[in-house]
């Protein structure tokens, strides 16, 4: 947003000096990007007297003259048509920068040697007349700038503004935002009109079918105009902030939409077919011709700015080529609505049209500054191009807008800003930018938001216009209240740093992949229909297919990982991740997440050296992974077991196993399913093994509990049992722990063995078990009596018997 100094000035008196006043409107949330000196340029443009006029030898339109600057004396070349001897015109020098961009050289013409430039009003930018150069009042002193000889000072401010301050894209907001800084009285332009000639319904009217796109359309018909160039005053406050002038009634309407902020458009009330106007939304694919000669297909929600026959604009974007104001022009109706934000920041999206009007309305204008704007702009045309006005105003309103009102806690709004102000000066600030308010009591304010603070919609935004408003340097600086003393880490943070720690010095590398996963995920794991983790949580828009929904397993992750590796000749792998899984829910929007372990060992037991053999890992590998990290854990609840076929799909039958703890399933581990191999391009076998960390961090205990060396020593003896082929393992060594003979200290299982001369169907299990008393030593005779009554219950419990 661009706004001159000279402008702000008919709406408040800047009294500050500009470095100041930059400084402030910073500080208020308005940030200035840029401080131009509007006629810098004039400090190279000087008056001059023409001296002498000679024809130019070889050209019969260019006449070389001899200026005089008041320093020198120069030769200029020059072709308007008005100068004669003893002119006063503006000479700009060389080197000089035109407001074109062009920067001025000295040079040859035709043969003859040109120092300079005699200037018309349009090249300096200081009127559109380009007919002849500048003729200069008698008295003015040759010598002098141009700047200081007309006494043209003024000052641009280029703002940037945020999304959210649209009521700043005005010189009125931005002269409201220098009055409260100033504290100063801002002052309205004083609008008047004359009553007006034959009633405006008896000649046109407005229909609006699309209320939701508009809410409001307000129009004013004036006949008799006259189309010609704009007054001075009116050009110069156009070029002040960019605009390009055109003619008197459109320099009124953008003069008005940089003034109000309100953008207005005027149609050429003669091309209007039926002589009215239709809001309403376009039809699918129709074709429209734009002010900038360009023809553009519309969609079906595009709101468009009808006569009766046919669309003459696009609702709060730009106008069509069909009713454009012409030189010939002589009844115009003027447009002032108000257009839903939404609406038009999709068209002017779509159809890549970054219009000052629809700059503003996809932002919020207010809705009901729409009758003062229109009978702004409707004085301003009678003032500079004549003409009569039409009795009354059309005013089609079907969605009104009713102000925002909220309640302000002065307690919370201390607490929040870190003040300690009482009710009043809170008030004070509020008024001052035009919030109405009302105590309703010592610590609460009702206050009415004005209806161009469309930014503004709870509480906490009242705050922030406080805060704003008071200075944010002038607000004191406090800290929050904070315990000296420091706070742990968190317990869950603490245990998986640990679980990563010690995968790591098993010699596993943590792989992280993403979050999202490719939709078919599930039936690559050869998931039943109904499997829980089949339950997916899809992405709105995702980056792409392999992307599209959120896991609900690490694997898919991992077993891509090791494609990628394998492509690359990457064999041996021992990867591990610790992730969040989304577990979809019926119901609730947000799925469950639970925080799961996955690793995943491939390739070789072993780096290849001289004294290793290249033995692949298998089952035991990986179990043995899991062993490890449940002992360093101190975990001893935990045992493995058969796995259900529907349990773990994706791994080989008969080669995994499901980990159990205290009852309850924690995870599983085992061989990749041969199937899930091919899905995911796999080319060889992989172990891998998942745990619920939910429920395995309740396992871990804080407290480490350190017993004594034992003082005496141990005894072994061997058991070997004949039990059925199924029978595991596991659960001989459970019931021999749960007989609770307080001598045996440990077992474990030393050797398995199938085939002759075992039975059929048969396999031999051979245990250790270790004795151990706290209180003496052990003798023979004792534990061979407890050994043989451990072996006799064992066989009654698994039906088992003694080797031959």
């Amino acid at each position: 947003m661009k706004v001159s100094l000279s402008w702000l000035r008919d709406y408040v008196p800047v009294e500050m000096e500009v470095p100041k006043l930059v400084a402030a409107l910073t500080m208020a949330g308005l940030e200035v990007e840029a401080v131009i000196d509007r006629y810098g340029y004039l400090e190279t443009v000087f008056v001059g007297c023409v001296t002498g006029i000679r024809p130019h030898p070889k050209a019969d339109r260019l006449v070389c003259c001899t200026v005089d600057t008041g320093k020198q004396t120069l030769n200029i070349v020059c072709g308007a048509p008005n100068v004669e001897m003893d002119m006063l015109t503006a000479v700009a020098l060389p080197g000089t920068e035109m407001p074109d961009g062009t920067i001025l050289k000295k040079g040859a013409i035709r043969g003859e040697t040109s120092e300079g430039m005699l200037c018309s009003a349009g090249e300096l930018a200081l009127g559109e007349d380009r007919s002849g150069v500048m003729a200069l009042k008698k008295d003015l002193k040759v010598g002098q700038t141009l700047k200081q000889a007309l006494k043209l000072d003024d000052t641009t401010l280029e703002i940037d503004l945020t999304p959210n301050r649209p009521d700043c894209l005005s010189v009125i907001g931005i002269a409201r935002e220098v009055a409260v800084i100033q504290g100063a009285q801002l002052t309205h332009p004083d609008i008047s009109l004359p009553e007006g000639e034959g009633d405006i319904n008896a000649v046109t009217s407005v229909a609006i079918e699309a209320a939701d796109h508009c809410p409001r359309y307000a129009a004013r018909l004036i006949t008799d105009i006259n189309i010609a160039a704009s007054p001075f005053w009116l050009q110069d406050r156009l070029f002040s902030v960019g605009l390009r002038p055109i003619n008197n009634i459109v320099d009124v309407t953008n003069f008005v939409m940089m003034e109000t902020g309100q953008p207005l458009h005027a149609f050429d009330f003669d091309q209007l077919e039926q002589q009215r106007i239709v809001v309403r939304t376009a039809q699918e694919g129709e074709a429209f011709t734009t002010l900038d000669d360009k023809e553009r297909r519309l969609m079906a929600d595009t709101l468009m700015i009808c006569d009766g026959v046919k669309p003459v604009a696009i609702g709060g974007v730009m106008g069509g080529l069909n009713s454009e104001i012409e030189p010939t022009s002589k009844n115009v109706l003027i447009e002032s609505a108000y257009f839903a934000p939404t609406s038009v920041r999709k068209t002017a999206k779509r159809l890549g049209l970054n219009t000052d009007a629809a700059h503003r309305f996809e932002r919020g204008i207010d809705p009901d500054g729409t009758l003062t704007a229109l009978n702004r702009a409707t004085q301003l045309i009678l003032a500079v191009a004549g003409g009569k006005l039409a009795k009354g105003t059309i005013d089609a309103h079907p969605g009104p807008q009713t102000p925002t009102k909220l309640s302000l806690s002065i307690p919370k709004t201390n607490r929040l800003l870190g003040t300690n102000y009482d009710l009043k000066p809170i008030q004070a600030h509020l008024e001052s930018i035009d919030f109405e308010t009302e105590k309703l009591d010592d610590q609460t304010l009702a206050v009415t938001v004005p209806t161009f603070r469309v930014d503004v919609s709870r509480p906490e935004d009242l705050m922030e216009e406080v805060a704003r408003l008071t200075g944010y340097n002038n607000i004191p600086t406090t800290f929050p209240e904070m315990s000296a003393q420091g706070r742990g880490d968190h317990r869950q943070r603490t245990l998986r740093n640990r679980l990563k720690n010690m995968l790591t010095g098993f010699g596993f590398t943590e792989a992280i992949c993403y979050s999202f996963v490719h939709k078919d995920s599930g039936k690559r794991l050869q998931l039943r229909p109904d499997d829980f983790r089949q339950r997916v949580v899809p992405i709105l828009n995702p980056i792409s297919e392999d992307q599209a929904v959120m896991r609900t397993s690490l694997l898919p992750g991992m077993l891509e990982t090791m494609a990628h590796n394998l492509a690359r000749q990457t064999k041996t792998l021992k990867l591990f991740e610790t992730g969040k899984i989304f577990i979809a829910k019926k119901t609730d929007r947000l799925p469950d997440e639970i925080e799961m372990l996955s690793g995943l060992w491939t390739g070789q037991r072993s780096e290849s050296s001289w004294n290793t053999q290249n033995t692949p890992c298998d089952f035991f590998d990986i179990k043995g992974v899991v062993e490890g990290l449940f002992g360093a854990l101190d975990i001893s609840s935990c045992r493995f077991t058969a796995l259900a076929d529907d349990s773990g799909p994706y791994l080989r039958p008969g080669h995994c196993a499901a980990i159990v703890c205290d009852g309850q399933t924690i995870g599983c581990l085992g061989e990749i399913h041969p199937q899930v191999q091919v899905a995911y391009e796999l080319k060889q076998p992989a172990f891998v093994f998942e745990l619920n960390l939910n429920l395995l961090f309740t396992l871990i205990i804080d407290r480490i509990k350190a017993e004594p060396i034992p003082k005496f020593p141990s005894i072994s003896r061997d058991v070997t049992l004949i039990v059925d082929r199924g029978k595991e393992a596991q659960a001989i060594l459970d019931a021999v722990m749960a007989f609770e003979e307080s001598l045996v200290e440990s077992l474990h299982l030393f050797d398995v063995f199938e085939g002759k001369p075992i039975p059929k169907g048969k396999k031999s299990i051979s245990f250790r078990i270790i004795y151990r008393s706290q209180e003496s030593t052990l003798e023979d005779e004792q534990i061979n009596l407890l050994h043989k009554k451990i072996g006799q219950r064992l066989l009654l419990a698994f039906d088992a018997t003694l080797p031959v």
